[in-house]
């Protein structure tokens, strides 16, 4: 399953991160929050026969009604073989085509540029290069080997500048290549289950969930989350989120233990 397809179908102001969400334009959040979703989503790419409404909705180009024809019309004709096919979806002109073709993957397509980042405008840069190189552009696709070979400069012309090539050769040599960082190993101590089990000195590891002006809450594995006051990162007037990010991995030390309204007070590990 992809975590992301999952996370789209949740408007982002319902995830609940953030101190002050209420307090600010929601007209505006909510246009920011899109944004940031869309490039996220444009980012990893989209598998056109696989995904759903909600997370074509985000691919630049597409809004609701199209995501929906483009699901309509895979039912019907028994998916997409190409990009090209996009075309033939209704409602879907040349200006959205060009807006959504690059960040649409089509698996098992007869041209292996269809599922990958290269943009079908930039297709004939491909054939170019595979061609002085004597090779099929399917043999070219992912051979990082035969891509080292070619001087992007040479294929600078035009509406195409040596920052698109560049892209070009990144993309062939490594096709598809996810751009979301590898998740880092992490584990919470396997000794503490419950508030009880926490005593005042222990050294737990712990991920920033929220941070506020007052501090920040740290997971340390309990259904309650920790409180590690501002006090304990700085000098008065410390501003937390300079010290902290969110998510950031951290050591902490148990202060206190608030057993009957259980409260969590945390410090950072010197």
């Amino acid at each position: 399953m992809d975590p992301l397809a999952e996370l789209v179908k949740i408007d982002p102001k319902n995830l609940g991160i953030g101190q002050y969400q209420h307090d600010v334009d929601q007209v505006l959040l909510k246009e920011k929050l899109d944004n940031t979703v869309e490039a996220c989503v444009n980012s990893v790419g989209v598998n056109l026969n696989t995904a759903s409404p909600y997370l074509l909705r985000y691919v630049a180009g597409i809004g609701p009604q199209l995501a929906a024809n483009i699901v309509s019309w895979r039912s019907e004709n028994g998916g997409f073989r190409s990009r090209a096919e996009l075309k033939k979806v209704p409602r879907l002109g040349a200006k959205a085509f060009e807006q959504c073709a690059g960040f649409l993957r089509v698996k098992g397509a007869d041209n292996p540029l269809d599922d990958s980042a290269v943009h079908p405008e930039s297709y004939f840069v491909v054939d170019r290069m595979a061609a002085d190189l004597g090779v099929s552009v399917k043999e070219l696709v992912g051979n990082a080997e035969l891509c080292s070979k070619i001087t992007a400069e040479r294929y600078v012309s035009g509406d195409v500048g040596l920052p698109t090539v560049n892209d070009i050769l990144k993309e062939l040599a490594k096709p598809g290549l996810d751009p979301r960082e590898a998740a880092s190993d992490f584990a919470f101590a396997d000794d503490i289950h419950e508030i009880e089990d926490l005593k005042v000195g222990m050294e737990l590891p712990g991920i920033v969930t929220n941070i506020t002006a007052f501090g920040a809450f740290v997971d340390i594995g309990l259904h309650e989350n920790g409180l590690l006051h501002v006090s304990q990162l700085g000098p008065r007037g410390t501003d937390p989120s300079k010290v902290l990010k969110l998510h950031q991995q951290i050591v902490v030390r148990v202060l206190g233990v608030d057993l009957e309204r259980n409260r969590i007070s945390l410090g950072i590990k010197k």
